[in-house]
């Protein structure tokens, strides 16, 4: 985790969230990788009163172009423990912090004697969107002087459900529940930024899904998330 995820349309976050403005404008994404750099749904805290794209891998200042950005280290996830010293990261989680919207998310399950991973799929049980922490970065293509937010999302140790499922790197994203966004958003030391990077202590549903990790086609459906 987390390199695969499902996101909520347009619609959804205009029902959901009736005090934010709602840039972001896609369909309901039921399955999709970070490897191929998707633009999702998130509040940032430069604007916490509005939902905008932004485009998962965060890259850093130093990165100049799309095609070097194409080519930069993984930094779809950012680990809670190291973010304050990684390069990547130690010069925005202080103050570039936003939060991901999603259904769902997906992550790999070891079975013994098996080469291939099984996947499962994680979510609220009543099936509500809900938040993931994430770090960003303002990314400037100097070819095109086009400017874009990117982001990582964050990661912890896993609470005793992941760690049954993600049971070989036992971790899982940074959730964020309701009652401390706005702590999140706003917190602006070093100090309160840890107290909230957290295993999520709430209630998660999850089952059995198809094998997205290196699926091969269309896997953004609605039976992408049956379960098996």
């Amino acid at each position: 985790m987390c390199y695969h995820t499902s996101t909520p349309s347009t619609a959804q976050l205009v029902k959901e969230f009736k005090n934010l403005q709602v840039h972001y404008q896609h369909e309901e994404i039921f399955h999709v990788t970070g490897f191929t750099r998707p633009y999702l749904p998130v509040t940032l805290n430069a604007d916490p009163s509005a939902i905008v794209p932004a485009r998962w891998k965060l890259i850093p200042f130093w990165v100049k172009t799309e095609d070097d950005a194409a080519k930069y280290a993984n930094t779809l996830n950012a680990e809670s423990e190291s973010i304050f010293e990684k390069a990547s990261y130690k010069n925005y989680i202080l103050k570039n912090r936003g939060l991901l919207y999603v259904n769902g998310f997906y992550e790999p399950h070891k079975v013994a004697g098996q080469k291939e991973t099984e996947n499962y799929y994680i979510y609220t049980p009543t099936k509500e969107i809900f938040t993931i922490g994430v770090v960003y970065s303002d990314f400037k293509d100097y070819e095109t002087n086009n400017v874009y937010p990117t982001f990582s999302v964050i990661t912890t140790k896993a609470n005793p459900l992941l760690e049954e499922i993600h049971n070989e790197k036992k971790r899982m994203p940074l959730i964020i529940p309701p009652s401390s966004r706005e702590a999140w958003l706003s917190a602006n030391t070093k100090e309160d930024i840890q107290q909230l990077m957290i295993p999520f202590e709430g209630e998660l549903g999850a089952h059995k899904v198809f094998r997205v990790t290196g699926a091969k086609g269309d896997t953004n459906r609605p039976d992408i998330q049956d379960a098996i």
